[in-house]
């Protein structure tokens, strides 16, 4: 197999839209925070490295579910990259992880890996569960902690962004699930998004990433002009995501998800 179809094939299987996601909110937010150009880098790495060990782990935990009901646009499951390579480069993302983590400061970097770890949680277990939202809400909830506390010194973030990071978190899970809940049905998986059926997982999903929105402009101090208007923005998606039709609910929830990582970092 030649070496531009195995990076490509390893970068489609570390998930590379939530991995880029959630590196360039990290860096966003250390940025926001005060951190210098190498805390930010630092931040950065540790958060990607830990991107990359949930996203491989995850397709290779899927790999036969995959197969088996013809996901062709997964790489490991198509045959477009081994399994021992997603291992391989699992183990080395993963050994870069910790080391990056540590770097941040004790601290931040145990909160960094516990992040990771819920994150392997999911896809070992908790994603067949009606506790599948819990890993996201913490994992995201935890975030803005990791970038904070690797501040000299190190610092706790105020409740309201946990709060914001955690619904976020969840609001991301049940849209990320939205588009897969009959393939992963027929597999055996039994999260609460499947539990919940499309209609009321499309319906819970709008209502947890609007009430991130409004607990990031509602929070204390005074919300920028501009805050009211993503406001308003999320009002009308929400409106698109309950009444669409087709795609729309899931690009409108989605689109929803992304406006409240803008506010979240504007007033953080």
């Amino acid at each position: 197999m030649m070496a531009g179809a195995v990076t490509t094939g390893l970068i489609r299987a570390c998930h590379p839209e939530p991995t880029a996601a959630v590196t360039a909110l990290s860096g966003l937010l250390a940025a926001r925070l005060g951190h210098g150009p190498g805390g930010i880098a630092l931040v950065v790495a540790a958060v990607l490295a830990g991107q990359l060990t949930i996203g491989w782990s995850n397709d290779l935990v899927d790999a036969e579910r995959d197969r088996a009901v013809g996901r062709t646009d997964k790489p490991l499951a198509a045959g477009r990259v081994s399994a021992r390579t997603v291992r391989l480069a699992l183990s080395v993302a993963g050994g870069a992880c910790v080391v990056f983590s540590l770097a941040l400061g004790w601290a931040a970097g145990m909160m960094h890996l516990l992040l990771v770890g819920c994150g392997h949680a999911y896809n070992l277990a908790l994603k067949r569960t009606a506790l599948s939202w819990l890993p996201y809400a913490i994992a995201f909830g935890c975030l803005p902690a990791v970038v904070s506390l690797a501040l000299d010194p190190p610092e706790w973030p105020p409740a309201w962004m946990i709060g914001a990071g955690a619904l976020l978190g969840v609001g991301a899970h049940l849209v990320n699930v939205l588009p897969d809940l009959e393939d992963d049905a027929a597999t055996g998986v039994r999260g609460l998004p499947h539990r919940l059926g499309s209609v009321r997982t499309r319906v819970a999903a709008v209502i947890v990433l609007v009430g991130a929105s409004l607990l990031v402009v509602l929070a204390p101090g005074k919300p920028p002009w501009w805050s009211w208007v993503g406001l308003a923005v999320v009002a009308f998606l929400a409106g698109a995501a309950l009444r669409g039709r087709g795609s729309t609910p899931f690009r409108a929830a989605m689109a929803i998800a992304l406006v409240d990582m803008v506010l979240l970092v504007s007033r953080s």
